[in-house]
C-alpha cells in the first residue's frame, strides 16, 4: 500500500512517505521548483524509482540515517540507475555501500529551495543521523525516534541515545516526525503497561492507537511525542540530565524486555 503526505503549509517541499518490507517506511523528498529530490534511506529502491517516474523529479540525492541493511541495502542499485550521490554518516562509511560523501552533525545539504540539516541522534548505532528541513516542518528521524517510542540501543549508550532524543525535543513542536518504522501499536501497548503518575495523556494517546490498529500512526509531531511519548515524557520530568539518563535507561531495558 502507498502512503502520500504531502505538506500542507507550504508549497516549498513535498513529501511522499510509502510503506515497504515488513514494517519500514521509505520517503522521497522533492523541491518542487526545480524538481530535484532525495531519498531517506533506501528500504525499496523499486518503489523509489517508480515513485521518481510517475512524480518527474530527478533523485539527486540518497541520505542514509545509519548503516542497517533495511536503510542502505537499495543504495546501489538506486545509484546506478539514478545517478544520485549517497550522502552518510562518516563515523559509518565502511559499513555502507555506495557512499560518496561522509557527514557528521551540522552539516548542510542544500536542495533547491530546500536545506536539510543533518543532526547526530546515535545509540541505535554509532553514527545515526537524522536530517532536519525547516522548510516542510519535518524530520527525518531513522529508527532513533519513533511514534510512542524510540530506537534500540544496539551499539551506543544511554547517554548518547539521550542526548539525540533531546535533540529531536528541542525541534519545534509542529515539526512532523518521519521515522523509519510502523512501530506504533507496539509501542502503545508498552506505554499501557506502564504504572507511572500523572501520565494520562500519554495513555489516552496509546488507547487511541489500539483502537485503529492498522491505521498508520506516521508521521507523528514533535510536539505530540514530547507529551505522550514514554520515552520523552516521563525522563523529562527530571531536573538534572542524569536523572534523566538513568530513568530512560531503565525505560529502554524495560521495553527491550517487553517482547514487542
Amino acid at each position: 500500500m502507498l502512503y502520500y503526505r504531502y505538506h500542507k503549509q507550504t508549497d516549498t517541499g513535498e513529501i511522499i512517505q510509502f510503506a515497504c518490507r515488513a514494517d519500514n517506511y521509505g520517503y522521497l523528498l522533492a523541491d518542487r521548483r526545480s524538481g530535484r529530490a532525495v531519498a531517506i534511506d533506501t528500504p525499496d529502491p523499486l518503489m523509489v524509482i517508480a515513485l521518481l517516474e510517475q512524480k518527474g523529479w530527478h533523485l539527486t540525492y540518497i541520505l542514509n540515517t545509519h548503516w542497517h541493511d533495511d536503510h542502505v541495502g537499495g543504495n546501489v542499485m538506486l545509484k546506478e540507475a539514478t545517478g544520485a550521490r549517497v550522502i552518510a554518516p562518516e563515523a559509518e562509511r565502511k559499513r555502507i555501500p555506495g557512499i560518496d560523501v561522509g557527514i557528521r552533525d551540522g552539516a548542510v545539504i542544500i536542495l533547491g529551495d530546500l536545506t536539510i540539516h543533518a543532526m547526530e541522534t546515535a545509540g541505535h548505532t554509532l553514527g545515526s543521523l537524522s536530517y532536519y528541513v525547516p522548510k516542510v516542518d519535518a524530520v527525518f528521524s531513522g529508527d532513533a525516534l519513533f511514534t510512542m517510542g524510540c530506537g534500540r540501543l544496539f551499539e551506543g549508550t544511554p547517554e548518547m541515545a539521550w542526548n539525540g532524543l533531546l535533540k529531536l525535543a528541542a525541534l519545534p513542536a509542529e515539526t512532523r516526525i518521519y521515522c523509519a518504522h510502523e512501530y506504533g501499536l507496539a509501542n502503545a501497548t508498552f506505554a499501557l503497561s506502564l504504572d507511572y503518575h500523572n501520565d494520562q495523556e500519554f495513555s489516552a494517546r496509546a488507547e487511541a492507537i489500539q483502537m485503529r490498529q492498522n491505521s498508520p500512526t506516521v508521521p507523528s509531531t514533535i510536539g505530540l511525542e514530547r507529551r505522550t511519548n514514554p520515552f520523552f515524557s516521563i525522563p523529562i520530568k527530571k531536573s538534572h540530565i542524569k536523572e534523566q539518563v538513568e530513568l530512560y535507561s531503565i525505560l529502554r531495558d524495560q521495553k527491550n524486555n517487553f517482547g514487542l
